[in-house]
């Protein structure tokens, strides 16, 4: 990766649409089983106990091993599979480089062993540990390293295409990164900042706990360590999907990105913004100073500013779409958009789902609310329209067009795709409404209430409608699920008709573009093209508003021993 990359082949390019396909299909196959685990746990909150079912007592030991399944299938495995396919695809045919191909292959297998290797304790109830990484609770250490496996596999991504992009800006000196490019490779560094802090907690502190090397870790640092990377996650999640939304729905939909430099404005914040935020998580744990919450705080609230950099600019683009195929009015133009094509349905209801996602943000970030929600259904409520519909729905939506380009195969059913989204999206508002309901009621998240000794006291929180929403809600998303699942694999089981290039990325022109060469950008343009400089930056400010958090912490470590409760 030191030498300016050469351009692609067509042999590489086969072969680089075929690993993308593998981590594609491999994400997708992890979302499946997550999401059939998925109606268990809204069924849970419906006050439906289905874990004590015999035939799933057999296979499920308890709710939290479920629980558990469910969130790293579809909130790590998923995830990280798919943007790992998907940021290394992009980049590398924006700026017409040519990957080392036997290292890519090396980075999927790597993170496919990792996955397999922490599946194993997963299925055997020996890392039930709810999904996140919060001793006391203990997981198996095979659990723990797999999970580095994974990790430590998308930093080789992370690698590989920051290197293709170094050496294309060698190769190119003076040259503006194309907008795509630019939008994979801060994404990249952002995520090898924010994910200091989990590799830090995994391999310093829980693997060697874990396999009895240590007598104790300490709690109140692992919990600072994993939200030094829980939060920022959600973003790395995100910008992959805003890649979409910037640089291909507008083409989708009929229209033009609305300003290039905007959208790099907006990644450029969320890399310097977006990792020191994590105490927001954390205002109710002691012996960490109220000032340092606080500054937290306020840092969170800046990064709702490049959301509302993109709502403003994708809105832009959508309108110009829809006024160009003739609509009218204030809102009337949203009638105008394509809304037939399965793929931008996806996505735009995906947007619609990050402004209720983004509200109930700022409330969780907020010092006066957030202890009114915190450890509440309110929360899951807010996950699932944040990853589990602005991130997996927008996926979903790409994966119509995104499978036939690297295949050469028809999407098949495209009504039932269609369909499919928008049952998604009517299954997630329903579980949202009724998850934030019941934790303005006080119910308790992680927890199975279905099955609690005193249902009295859910009974009395006249709780009943939000509660026969939940239960609803898991029906909804199943249906929804199957038919997005049987669109899926007719699409990869069905004969190859045509050459994938037929499908063409779906690249969008610009209003206001960024230009090619450096000299003659504008100032906003030139100011945001050096993204090592700017990570620099955001690192700095992350030591700035951590170290004086973890310093105390490691002064007074607490040696505490492991628990399993499940």
């Amino acid at each position: 990766m030191g030498r300016s990359p050469a351009a692609l082949d067509a042999a590489t390019l086969t072969s680089l649409k075929k690993l993308t396909q593998y981590y594609i299909v491999t994400a997708f196959l992890a979302l499946l089983i997550g999401v059939l685990l998925g109606p268990l746990q809204a069924l849970n909150y419906g006050g439906v106990n289905v874990y004590d079912f015999p035939l799933l007592k057999n296979l499920i030991k308890s709710y939290y091993q479920g629980l558990t399944l469910h969130g790293v299938l579809n909130a790590l495995v998923f995830t990280q599979f798919f943007i790992s396919g998907w940021m290394l695809y992009l980049p590398a045919r924006d700026l017409n480089v040519r990957p080392n191909m036997r290292f890519a292959w090396f980075t999927y297998l790597t993170m496919t062993a990792g996955l397999l290797t922490a599946a194993v304790p997963l299925l055997t109830n020996d890392a039930t540990v709810l999904y996140t990484f919060y001793p006391p609770l203990e997981g198996s250490p095979v659990f723990y390293i797999g999970a580095a496996v994974m990790v430590a596999a998308s930093l080789l991504v992370a690698a590989q295409v920051v290197g293709l992009w170094l050496g294309w800006k060698r190769a190119h000196p003076g040259r503006v990164t194309p907008l795509v490019a630019y939008m994979s490779v801060a994404t990249w560094l952002m995520w090898g900042v924010a994910s200091l802090g989990l590799v830090i907690e995994v391999v310093v502190m829980l693997i060697p706990w874990s396999l009895g090397l240590t007598r104790g870790v300490d709690p109140l640092l692992a919990r600072t360590l994993f939200w030094w990377t829980g939060h920022p996650i959600v973003y790395f999640w995100l910008l992959p999907a805003y890649i979409s939304w910037y640089a291909f729905l507008p083409r989708q939909a009929g229209g033009r990105i609305a300003s290039e430099g905007l959208a790099r404005l907006a990644f450029t914040l969320f890399l310097i913004f977006s990792v020191p935020v994590g105490l927001h998580h954390q205002y109710a744990d002691p012996n960490v100073q109220h000032s340092w919450k606080v500054i937290h705080m306020f840092l969170t609230f800046l990064v709702a500013v490049p959301s509302l950099l993109t709502a403003f600019s994708v809105g832009a683009a959508l309108e110009d779409s829809a006024r160009a195929r003739g609509g009218r009015g204030l809102f009337g133009w949203v009638t105008r958009l394509p809304w037939g094509n399965a793929s931008m349905t996806a996505q735009v209801l995906a947007m619609v789902s990050f402004i209720f996602g983004g509200a109930g943000g700022i409330v969780n970030a907020s010092m006066a609310f957030s202890p009114v929600v915190h450890n509440t259904a309110w929360i899951p409520g807010h996950f699932h329209i944040t990853v589990g519909t602005a991130t997996t729905l927008t996926f979903m939506g790409l994966a119509f067009w995104l499978l036939p380009h690297l295949t050469g195969k028809r999407l098949a059913g495209p009504r039932a795709a269609l369909v499919s989204v928008w049952l998604w999206f009517a299954g997630m508002m329903l579980f949202a409404v009724g998850m934030h309901w019941q934790g303005l009621a006080g119910v308790p998240r992680r927890a199975q209430v279905s099955a609690a000794a005193q249902q009295a006291v859910y009974d009395g929180m006249n709780i009943a409608l939000p509660k026969l929403m939940t239960a609803v809600s898991g029906m909804v998303l199943f249906v929804a699920a199957i038919l997005f699942f049987g669109v899926l694999f007719r699409t990869l089981l069905s004969p190859r008709v045509e050459d994938p290039e037929s499908t063409p990325i779906p690249y969008s022109e610009a209003i206001s573009a960024a230009g090619e060469n450096l000299a003659g950008a504008s100032l906003l343009v030139r100011r945001t093209e050096p993204l090592l400089a700017l990570t620099a930056a955001a690192l700095l400010l992350v030591v700035l508003v951590y170290a004086p958090v973890i310093g105390p912490m490691l002064a007074n470590y607490q040696f505490v021993p492991g628990q399993r409760l499940w």
